[in-house]
């Protein structure tokens, strides 16, 4: 079964730092392409960050550029978003994404004081 587990969110004031982690099982991880995504309440999912399925190709959207690193481990099966210098607007639902239209059930990240 083609799965994505996502784990790492919480609650965290901000300027603080959490790191996410996706496990991924059912399909030959080294082979896709993932994406970090995260829908915050009333707007769109939006793209976070992407890695190659080798993992030395990174790109980042422009809002989380310097604060949030993504990576990738083809022997454990996992991706991770660390993630620092938190800010409230970063508050949002986090899914993983696998190339062929495979998502996460999500982990939600919340950032207050």
């Amino acid at each position: 079964q083609v799965q994505l587990v996502e784990s790492g969110g919480g609650l965290v004031q901000p300027g603080g730092s959490l790191r996410l982690s996706c496990a991924a099982s059912g399909f030959t991880f080294s082979s896709r392409s993932m994406k970090w995504y995260r829908q915050a309440p009333g707007k769109e999912r939006e793209l976070v960050a992407s890695i190659s399925n080798a993992g030395y190709s990174t790109s980042y959207a422009d809002f989380v550029k310097g604060r949030f690193t993504i990576s990738r481990d083809n022997v454990k099966n996992t991706m991770y978003l660390e993630m620092n210098s938190l800010k409230p607007e970063d508050t949002a639902v986090y899914y993983c994404y696998a190339l062929g239209n495979v998502w996460g059930q999500g982990t939600q990240v919340t950032v207050s004081s």
